[in-house]
């Protein structure tokens, strides 16, 4: 196919914009109802031909403002397509290529998107491929979902992936804060800085972003819990934004007049720090005709200092009319074009002399102190001079020797500083000759006795398999360091980067204890554990479950909750696990459970 040919006798194509993996990409003219329309192509027989077909299927029976919907889906001389509709405007890879978003802009566009997802998931269909390339924000200043099931099954990956979406998210409020991508999905934007094999956090990578937005990215991208839905993330980042339809109406603004965003003297404000946008110049009183009293001018008020609560906010406010007060406001008005004039030069400081001049008299004089009948000193009485009088000579005091009154204060407090510390020592020796035993309640809480009779089980939930090496669970928790309980091989290292959060072991310690410490011993190189209570119910997800301690390294971990943790079932759960022989592996010799 060439750009000028007729596809199904409705679609002339016009630009190719993407070729790769046998898929083509083209923008496309509906001759039927004369617009513009995307369009993918791959060839009848290709093996992505039913996942493509299906998807179509699927994504076109949501139904959301914020979704470039499948308008059409057919087969017809040896090619197989689906047409989109067309969206102009700039995606999220291209509007952090040069910096990241402002934090409300952030957050607002990322709240757009999940509670586009959150419609689909509802109806029980998953984007499947959330990366910053399929999110459009486009010339009215609204948010874009591009390929909604459609562009996973181009890719090859199966349907449902609802986990990863949740993820994507994640990576998505990630990239608009920092520039870098985080997320599970493989994206042309570059990947964000790791740490012990997972992503630094926002406020490491760049300074400024609030402590809120930096939580839920921890959260998302970390394996956490906080988050199940991408309804309970939409609300989040909705709470944190305020009113967003004030925040949609300053983009489309920006879009529209394409003015440069406000800069208040004084603040250092920037479009860096994304000033939602720009303040058009207010119209003179004088001038009727240049005054806009139709259109409502927004204004980003960044605040200047952090306040007490910790909670950074960005507030917009929208003014319909300009007043006198504003005018005469110099903050608002525009800058002058008239140059100052220059400030006065400095005079010339008057010539000091190198040294003093010598006294009238040839010998310095000194005023005695002011007494009671001295009426007048200054500043009680005139300011006139007192007779100067000659300084009076030391007495003699014969051949006694200058400063030997401060020697013998000095040898005395020498004594002191040395004779204090040995009677303290001398006193805690023989206080402790009377204690003859060897620790006390002070010397902190007991470890606990060891827990005996502890059965083990794999544990890979659901985006897992459940094949873990099940039968071998039982030599983690045998006693014998030589035997040990080895996971599957991984071509990627678990978290936000590979194909599952993690694996682990289910210790069932035959009743509710409470445990004190879990020590851990790792073979292979550093391991990262997580200590997760599970209650009396043997899980069945990672999801939920309080996670009591965490630890990382070789040899033996020691897993030691801030408390003591009531529980028959706890769960081993390896994060991060060490490369062998060119696979991420982890593996378990011995666990002992004190309690």
């Amino acid at each position: 196919m060439r750009p000028g040919d007729v596809l199904a006798s409705r679609y002339r194509l016009t630009v190719l914009l993407h070729d790769r993996n046998g898929g083509r990409f083209w923008r496309a003219h509906d001759l039927v109802l004369a617009r513009d329309v995307a369009l993918h192509l791959i060839p009848q027989d290709d093996p992505r031909g039913p996942l493509l077909e299906e998807a179509a299927r699927r994504s076109a029976t949501v139904q959301d403002p914020r979704l470039l919907r499948v308008l059409d889906s057919n087969s017809i001389d040896g090619l197989h397509y689906v047409v989109n509709e067309w969206g102009e405007g700039v995606s999220l890879n291209n509007l952090v290529a040069d910096e990241p978003l402002s934090p409300v802009r952030a957050a607002w566009l990322v709240a757009e998107v999940a509670a586009m997802v959150a419609a689909g998931h509802d109806a029980g269909i998953a984007h499947g491929r959330l990366v910053p390339e399929n999110v459009l924000l486009d010339t009215t200043g609204a948010v874009k979902v591009i390929g909604f099931a459609v562009d996973a099954a181009l890719h090859g990956l199966p349907p449902g992936r609802t986990t990863a979406d949740l993820t994507d998210l994640g990576g998505l409020l990630y990239a608009a804060l920092t520039g870098r991508w985080a997320g599970v999905s493989e994206s042309a934007v570059p990947a964000a800085p790791l740490e012990h094999g997972r992503p630094l956090r926002p406020r490491q990578v760049r300074a400024g972003v609030p402590r809120l937005l930096d939580g839920m990215c921890e959260s998302l991208l970390g394996g956490g819990t906080r988050f199940t839905s991408a309804t309970e993330i939409a609300e989040a980042l909705t709470d944190y934004v305020g009113d967003p339809t004030i925040v949609a109406e300053a983009e489309a603004h920006r879009l529209r007049t394409g003015a440069v965003p406000a800069h208040r003297p004084g603040s250092g404000d920037t479009d860096a720090t994304g000033a939602l946008a720009a303040v058009p110049a207010v119209p003179s009183a004088a001038d009727p005709a240049s005054a806009e009293p139709e259109e409502t001018m927004l204004v980003d008020v960044l605040l200047e200092d952090e306040p007490a609560d910790d909670v950074e906010r960005t507030q917009v406010a929208a003014f319909d009319d300009v007043d006198d007060a504003v005018v005469a406001d110099p903050d608002w008005h525009t800058p002058s074009d008239v140059a100052p004039a220059p400030p006065p030069p400095f005079e010339e400081p008057p010539e000091r002399p190198l040294f003093a001049p010598d006294p009238p008299e040839g010998r310095l004089r000194r005023l005695p102190p002011p007494t009671a009948d001295d009426r007048g000193y200054w500043p009680f009485g005139s300011t006139g001079e007192l007779p100067a009088v000659a300084i009076a000579e030391p007495a003699e005091h014969g051949d006694e020797t200058p400063g030997r009154n401060w020697m013998r204060v000095g040898l005395v407090l020498l004594a002191l500083l040395v004779l204090l510390p040995v009677a303290y020592v001398v006193a805690g020796l023989l206080q402790n000759d009377g204690d003859t035993s060897t620790g006390s309640a002070s010397d902190g809480p007991s470890a606990g006795a060891v827990v005996t009779g502890v059965t083990a089980t794999a544990f890979d939930p659901p985006p897992g398999d459940g094949e873990e090496h099940d039968s071998e669970a039982k030599l983690a928790v045998d006693g014998d360091p030589a035997t040990a309980w080895t996971t599957s091989g991984y071509d990627q290292n678990f978290g936000p980067g590979g194909l599952k959060p993690g694996v682990g072991l289910v210790l069932d310690l035959g009743s509710s204890r409470s445990v004190t410490s879990v020590e851990v011993t790792v073979a292979g190189g550093p391991t990262t554990v997580q200590l997760l209570a599970a209650g009396e119910t043997l899980p069945q997800t990672a999801d939920g479950l309080e996670k009591a301690a965490t630890g990382d390294g070789s040899g033996t971990i020691t897993l030691t909750p801030e408390s003591a943790v009531d529980s028959r079932y706890v769960v081993l759960w390896l994060t991060a696990v060490p490369q062998v022989d060119g696979e991420f592996r982890g593996s378990i010799a011995a666990v002992e459970v004190r309690a």
